[in-house]
């Protein structure tokens, strides 16, 4: 698929691209909608409390990690520092970091085609949230820190930034 092609589909088409090959994306779940609500309430305040130019952005909202081939992904949770990636409808370029919350019906996706991806582009910081294992994987590239695992209980450090912390035992205490 050419990004002409991608252009002219329908908004309301939920879909990511991947060298040039289309993949449909399944609709979030309630336990996976709050998950990705918390850590953007979360990350928000912490980029607003510090004055931060970074922004937070959910899905779906395209990155367009390469033109050829084409890859354009929609990210469940990203944070851009960069303001000229921005052009109004997408990022363009990796955002600094992604969070994913895997779908049981793909988590593949989530654990090596994106991590991949994610890795070449140049994203700094990339985490999977998994809610089935009730575990969150950090991979902060920047360091060459890959697979460190966490459980829903942790308390975990968001590597970008010097002294943010996400607890993870809030979340979880929401989904019972």
């Amino acid at each position: 698929m050419t990004f002409e092609q991608y252009e002219a589909l329908s908004e309301d088409i939920h879909i990511e691209i991947f060298e040039g090959i289309l993949y449909d994306m399944a609709n979030p779940s309630q336990e996976h909608q709050t998950i990705s609500m918390e850590l953007s309430t979360t990350i928000n305040n912490y980029i607003k409390k510090k004055h931060g130019s970074c922004r937070v952005f959910s899905a779906p909202f395209d990155v367009k990690l390469n033109d050829s081939p084409l890859t354009i992904v929609q990210p469940d949770l990203m944070v851009i520092c960069d303001p000229k990636k921005l052009d109004g409808k997408r990022c363009n370029g990796a955002p600094d970091f992604i969070i994913e919350i895997v779908s049981p019906g793909n988590p593949a996706d989530d654990y090596i085609r994106k991590l991949y991806h994610y890795k070449n582009a140049g994203v700094r910081e990339y985490w999977i949230v998994d809610p089935r294992r009730r575990t969150i994987t950090v991979n902060f590239f920047e360091q060459n820190i890959l697979n460190i695992q966490y459980s829903f209980d942790a308390t975990i450090k968001v590597n970008i930034y010097d002294d943010l912390y996400i607890d993870f035992s809030e979340i979880d205490a929401m989904l019972n």
